[in-house]
């Protein structure tokens, strides 16, 4: 087959040139490059291996929706992630995929997530009593912890001691950490192995897996009925009327620690940051909460007419989308607008570049959460914070609930004190900010 058109490349020496800098911080590269060579380019990595990068958001609907049985996950999440997490919702693929999904699906429906609202919303005021007032703090810890205990009593309500939270969190994150290392440094996979890296850190999980096995056998040996996710998912039934096996749940769990925390934590930071550079957001969120808790107690009530707030969450996510790529291979040779793409392409859309494209946002590097009151924008083909297509992000309600009603407690208890310096960014397998210092004032 034939194309009328041809992808630019970038070569191999000009990877390798500039590989400490992409190590620390690919996106400046990405970005060079998207500028130079349009909204798609391939980057030649060297051994005849190459990524396609794109910023294309009608071609990642394509690719995520229209086309999406011809494309699947890439190896760095079914294989070198499901590595640390088990082959879960997030790393499996096809009818395993399609299976898990159909079981797993109506735990986080919202109708079950209401039985969470309390108990999520007594985490978040804990939680968020750790903020310490007139002096700079770095929140990401303090939002950190609070994501990490609101999955983890979600999960599992109060059957989890402090040291096991601890434990999971730490392994949780470090084996994160060790991914990185692994993908962005794939040269010296043989240092890590032979050093012992690789085999410390997969003893981590598995120390993970012990904690959590413990957990489960209580709850069952208990046989005391819980409204929390574990509850849901050891009651889920296939459709042959069997409920998932040991390893299969551990392995759902461990993927909705390492999914559910840090992408919330992440976008609550952002957010605290963006709020600190927009004094005028944070009044009409207090001015909005309010009037919400003035009309009623209802946890629900607030979520569903917690308009601006929420448009805060929607521009922050925007602006620094926690999963800042999303990365698919073609099963098939296809075809889109005129580019030719081989079968087994490995294709990389840079979330981050499209939510930023001047062509799809007015004034896109500016922070405007009223661009989300027409509720059309949130759905367009140009926005992408949960994924979209069949793959979207299962826990969106779950998140968006969580940071809504977090947003709303900070700007009740606290003012955010006025910051200008730019937003510091740390992109890893999700986009963390760096070096969130903060302060805050009590509101009397």
């Amino acid at each position: 087959m034939n194309s009328s058109k041809k992808i630019p490349e970038v070569t191999v020496f000009k990877f390798l040139k500039h590989s400490l800098s992409i190590l620390k911080n690919p996106l400046p590269f990405h970005k060079a490059n998207f500028n130079f060579h349009g909204d798609i380019f391939k980057l030649n990595i060297g051994f005849g291996n190459s990524v396609i990068f794109s910023r294309d958001a009608s071609l990642l609907s394509y690719v995520l929706q229209k086309n999406q049985k011809n494309y699947t996950k890439s190896p760095i999440q079914t294989r070198d992630l499901a590595k640390y997490v088990g082959k879960g919702l997030l790393t499996s693929e096809g009818e395993k995929w399609q299976k898990q999904r159909k079981l797993i699906q109506p735990a986080f429906h919202k109708s079950q997530l209401l039985l969470l609202l309390e108990n999520i919303q007594s985490i978040i005021e804990f939680e968020l009593d750790k903020i310490v007032c007139n002096k700079p703090i770095d929140v990401f810890p303090i939002f950190n912890d609070l994501a990490f205990q609101t999955v983890v009593k979600s999960l599992f309500s109060s059957e989890v001691s402090d040291d096991e939270i601890n434990k999971l969190q730490y392994v949780t994150e470090v084996t994160q950490q060790m991914l990185v290392k692994e993908l962005r440094q794939p040269y010296l996979g043989w240092w890590f192995k032979a050093s012992g890296d690789i085999k410390k850190h997969l003893g981590l999980i598995n120390e993970s897996r012990d904690i959590l096995r413990g957990i489960v056998n209580k709850r069952k040996q208990n046989n005391i009925k819980q409204n929390d996710l574990l509850e849901m998912l050891l009651n889920a039934q296939y459709e042959d009327g069997s409920i998932m096996e040991e390893q299969q749940l551990l392995d759902e769990i461990l993927i909705l620690f390492a999914a559910g925390h840090e992408t919330t934590s992440n976008a609550l930071t952002f957010t605290s940051e963006l709020l600190a550079r927009n004094s005028i957001a944070q009044d009409k969120i207090l001015e909005e909460v309010k009037r919400l808790k003035k009309e009623s107690s209802d946890i629900m009530y607030w979520l569903k007419n917690a308009s601006y707030t929420k448009q805060v969450i929607e521009e922050s996510m925007r602006l620094f989308p926690p999963a800042y790529f999303i990365d698919r291979i073609n099963k098939e040779d296809d075809e889109y607008e005129g580019f030719h793409f081989p079968k087994g392409s490995s294709i990389l859309f840079s979330v981050y570049e499209i939510h930023r494209h001047p062509d799809f946002w007015e004034n896109p590097e500016e922070f405007i959460p009223e661009r989300f009151s027409n509720e059309s924008v949130k759905f367009s083909k140009n926005y992408f914070p949960f994924g979209a297509g069949q793959r979207m992000c299962i826990g969106n309600n779950f998140a968006m609930y969580e940071m809504i009603l977090a947003i709303m407690t900070i700007v009740e208890r606290y003012q955010i004190i006025e910051k200008t310096t730019p937003i510091k960014i740390k992109p890893l397998i999700t986009l963390k900010p760096l070096d969130a210092i903060l302060e805050f004032k009590l509101r009397l």
